[in-house]
């Protein structure tokens, strides 16, 4: 019966304050919004921004050999480095945890024809491990060259799908046949739509790939213009890329504190930037979505105050009837938590409806908002301490009132 009279009294002030408790659960409902929509949209736009990132490829190492800086056992500066497949080979035998590595031809002069169509994309000349570390993944249907047609030197080609819209249009490429500088070249693949936001020779739905071994048979190119290499955990990226330099500065004798032979782009770090960046971004968010909701706070503990002075006689008689610091405290903490609860499951499912909602097309800028369990989490325990806290100061007020000046008044 305790817990029905609470409620019973509850809902009278609720009624003749009907204007002060709208306007409260109005503060609670757009502080509970405003905290899950900035922590929503602040990880769909992490995801967004890592899975554009990722669109190069994920714990992969470009490197370009260049020309040595500095002199090194008699040999002189400014001597050229190759890299070969004896060198890829070597590569992959001497650095621990790297998963896989390729040597990579690149050509931008080839016509490429389809009928009256002409156009002039990047070429790439790669090994069949090149499209996994990439994403260059094929569509259904197709595939990316492979061992045999490495083996038989076949002229096939993988198409990024920017390019194959391009020369086929609406029409199914894979089995078709497109002409490379007059020489033709059976399509074998196109790679599926991907996000990518970073490139070195040209976004990959703009450009080709043919087996490695064609590419030199025909082009005459013996030497990697550049290779890329995988290492399977981030955290050893960097042991991974100075074991790269040592070992080919063994194989092609220079300083290995020469950090102009080779160098490098490590995507990875790309992405721990962005980490570290969203990190901040999101933290400042919260601060913001906080913020609001402690102004929501504030006028939950107004209007709890102002119940407290309206009710002010009614606790002095419930005093001198016997009743309890505890459960004057109790009566009043119970009323702050309950207008704390609705306005944040309020605010919670007007939060999940606009994320619902959320226009997809959208997605490919900001990214898809997601009410996590932690942002859940972080905006239950904000609710509680701040509902906890308005309502327990005026609670205790109320409970220290004296009795016989409470009637009083």
């Amino acid at each position: 019966m305790g817990w029905k009279n609470v409620l019973r009294q509850f809902l009278r002030d609720v009624r003749s304050q009907k204007l002060r408790a709208a306007l409260t659960l109005f503060g609670l409902v757009w502080g509970t919004a405003a905290v899950t929509l900035l922590l929503a949209f602040g990880e769909g736009l992490q995801e967004r921004m890592i899975k554009n990132i990722r669109g190069l490829g994920e714990n992969i190492v470009i490197c370009w050999p260049s020309q040595t800086s500095k002199p090194w056992q008699g040999l002189p500066r400014n001597r050229k480095i190759t890299i070969k497949d004896d060198d890829i080979a070597a590569l992959k035998r001497e650095v621990p945890g790297m998963t896989a590595i390729s040597g990579e031809y690149s050509a931008g002069n080839k016509k490429f024809k389809v009928g009256h169509k002409v156009i002039v994309p990047g070429l790439t000349g790669a090994n069949p491990v090149f499209a996994a570390m990439r994403n260059l993944i094929p569509q259904q249907g197709g595939r990316y060259v492979d061992d045999l047609d490495m083996d038989e030197r076949r002229r096939v080609v993988f198409l990024g799908d920017g390019l194959a819209h391009d020369l086929f249009g609406d029409a199914e490429a894979v089995g078709q046949y497109v002409n490379v500088n007059g020489t033709p070249f059976l399509v074998v693949g196109v790679m599926q739509k991907k996000e990518q936001d970073s490139s070195y020779q040209g976004r990959d739905k703009d450009r080709a790939s043919i087996p490695a071994t064609t590419f030199r048979a025909m082009y005459g190119q013996q030497t990697y213009g550049d290779f890329v290499f995988q290492v399977a955990d981030a955290a050893k990226v960097e042991a991974a890329k100075d074991q790269v330099i040592a070992t080919l500065a063994k194989l092609h004798r220079f300083d290995p504190t020469d950090s102009e032979a080779v160098q490098m782009w490590d995507v990875t770090e790309n992405e721990k930037f962005m980490h570290t960046f969203m990190l901040g971004f999101r933290i400042f968010l919260g601060v913001m979505g906080v913020l609001t909701l402690v102004v929501a706070g504030i006028g939950v503990s107004n209007i709890m105050n102002v119940v407290v002075e309206e009710r002010t006689k009614e606790i002095g008689v419930k005093m001198a009837l016997g009743a309890r610091q505890r459960a004057i405290v109790t009566q009043f903490l119970f009323e702050t938590m309950l207008l704390t609860v609705i306005g944040g499951a309020v605010g919670l499912v007007i939060s999940w409806g606009i994320c619902a909602v959320f226009p997809a097309n959208f997605d490919k800028f900001v990214g898809t908002p997601v009410i996590s369990l932690q942002a859940g989490a972080i905006t239950a325990a904000l609710l509680g301490l701040i509902g906890f806290l308005a309502g327990y100061f005026p609670a205790r007020a109320a409970s220290r009132l004296n009795p016989v000046e409470a009637l009083r008044l």
